[in-house]
């Protein structure tokens, strides 16, 4: 017989932690699981191993509003926040309910039993678990594969090719020319690390360029708060600064796009050599905050280019050499090792088979309710973090909202919920508001958002707050049931 479990959360990451933190908090007589298909948790930051990875939000609210950022360091690499997270789910007894090696295949709702019926391999054997309500908490991208064009002539390369999703434990670098194609976070995180860490030389190829902004790794004014304060409200204070900073850049990007974009291009400028091009190169088309904002950790990037152990290249790939790189200019850059820093494959909910009584559920016919639950889809939620914030605030307010569903159905005698279609007032938005690369060419395969509330995202998580806290669960826009 298939085990019986209240909630089955998905991903044993941010926001899988942050999910069971509240389930055991304000929903203590549930039962659940985390299933975790890799061999440890983490996420992101298990699956990542690159040179240098780190986060790309500061710590103060990428840290879990439960177990507060303490430290004085504002960025954290990859095996800190790993640390963090590990030490998290240990310190509150959630590692006691991560099953891992456990990959959701498919998930069909059942009409008649109130239940989601889940195919799990298991280490290569499939078993079979029920539960009442599924929690989707493995982010939007594609574990298997990162995005990887074809470039033109790549099988005559000499050297190496690597995607950074996938880096050998192995590699060596030291002392070798290496090229890196694209200008998002990974590239911008790599470039000063391989510099630092014994490469040779460094180049970054982009096709076009993007906007960087500068964190300190270390900020003084949380130092002294954490000095002169006790540890849990000098935490809330930095958090909380962090969080108004983040709302004010990104709403004066919007509203002020010439005067923003201004500011960062003379913050790259006074960095950088003089008569270095920044227009050419750390000047986009777009306006701030059109796409995901870059950060350089005290500049490092700038300081590595200043240096002379980097380069940056704006210039299209004509074709790939045994060599190297040839532009469409005719400059040919010769290279060791070619890293593809080409940026993610959008893949909501793990790639997993969603039905309902066997008839399959094609996401892009969905709209999401609160950026949280599918039209037509009971009992079932997801988390999609912020794209201008930190992935782990708006993790936080779903895994709160869900429990108040949970809570509702309970002291009401439901045990189902569905998201209702939208009025026909409504009209169609992109759930993920960004003009990157990545983002646009997954958009035919995702649910939808819509133009007015509770379907409207707002990417602002003060506005959220105050929505998801005080929105009536009876307000018409879902529908609780009891089966039978």
């Amino acid at each position: 017989m298939a085990e019986q479990l209240d909630v089955v959360v998905i991903g044993a990451g941010l926001s899988g932690i942050s999910a069971a933190w509240h389930l055991q908090r304000y929903c203590p007589n549930k039962t659940y699981a985390i299933l975790e298909r890799r061999a440890d948790l983490g996420g992101t930051w298990d699956l990542f191993t690159y040179p240098g990875v780190r986060s790309d939000s500061d710590m103060y609210t990428f840290a879990f509003r439960f177990k507060p950022w303490t430290r004085d360091t504002t960025i954290a690499e990859g095996a800190v926040i790993k640390a963090y997270l590990r030490e998290a789910a240990h310190e509150y007894g959630i590692d006691r309910h991560i099953r891992y090696g456990h990959r959701l295949v498919a998930a069909d709702w059942s009409e008649t039993a109130a239940a989601w019926r889940l195919t799990v391999d298991r280490d290569g054997a499939t078993i079979e678990i029920t539960c009442n309500f599924l929690f989707a908490c493995s982010g939007y991208y594609d574990h298997d594969e990162g995005y990887s064009p074809e470039f033109p002539g790549s099988e005559d390369f000499a050297g190496t090719i690597v995607h950074p999703q996938h880096w050998p434990k192995d590699l060596d670098y030291t002392g070798k020319k290496i090229v890196v194609i694209g200008s998002g976070a990974t590239a911008m995180t790599l470039v000063p690390a391989l510099s630092d860490s014994g490469a040779g030389h460094v180049t970054m190829v982009q096709r076009s360029p993007g906007y960087i902004g500068l964190l300190p790794t270390v900020d003084p004014r949380a130092r002294r708060l954490n000095r002169i304060l006790p540890s849990r409200i000098a935490a809330a204070a930095n958090r909380w600064s962090y969080i108004l900073g983040q709302v004010g850049v990104y709403q004066a990007s919007r509203r002020f796009p010439k005067l923003m974009r201004k500011t960062l291009m003379m913050m790259a400028e006074r960095r950088l050599p003089a008569g270095f091009d920044v227009d050419k190169h750390f000047g986009p088309s777009y306006q701030p905050w059109d796409q995901r904002l870059c950060l350089a950790p005290d500049g490092d990037l700038f300081a590595t280019i200043s240096a002379g152990r980097a380069d940056v290249v704006t210039d299209d790939i004509e074709t790939f050499t045994p060599a190297g790189i040839r532009l469409s200019s005719g400059e040919e850059l010769p290279a060791d090792l070619i890293v593809t820093a080409t940026g993610l494959n959008l893949r909501l909910f793990g790639g997993i088979e969603i039905s309902r009584d066997g008839v399959p559920v094609n996401l892009c016919d969905t709209v999401a309710y609160q950026g949280m639950m599918l039209s037509g889809v009971p009992n079932m939620a997801f988390t999609v973090g912020y794209i201008n914030a930190s992935w782990t605030l708006k993790a936080d307010l779903v895994s709160e909202s869900v429990c108040r569903v949970l809570n509702y159905l309970d002291a009401q005698g439901f045990d189902t919920v569905v998201a209702r279609e939208p009025e026909p007032h409504v009209q169609d938005r992109p759930l993920v508001r960004q003009d990157s690369g990545y983002v646009q060419r997954a958009l035919s395969h995702l649910p939808r958002a819509g133009s007015h509330r509770p379907w409207r995202p707002h990417e602002n998580y003060l506005l959220d707050l105050a929505q998801l806290r005080r929105v009536r669960l009876d307000d018409g826009h879902l529908r609780f049931t009891r089966s039978g």
